[in-house]
């Protein structure tokens, strides 16, 4: 878990962590607390790295053999 939060940090995660973060202040502020679901899906995505990385929503094309 410590190597799956300390490793891998590109651009898009740092965004989604500053967007989570902006979320949760506008729902203090606003008490619009709808905004912390919001928040939240953000800062899922940052903790377990998960979504689209910098380089876009690919799929590796590996092939094993020249065959295939």
């Amino acid at each position: 878990m410590k190597a799956l939060l300390f490793t891998n940090w590109h651009f898009m995660r740092w965004l989604r962590l500053v967007f989570a973060l902006f979320l949760f202040a506008q729902a203090y502020m606003l008490k619009e607390w709808m905004f912390i679901g919001f928040g939240l899906f953000f800062w899922i995505q940052v903790v377990f790295n998960l979504g689209c990385g910098y380089d876009g929503c690919t799929i590796a094309n590996t092939k094993f053999n020249k065959d295939e």
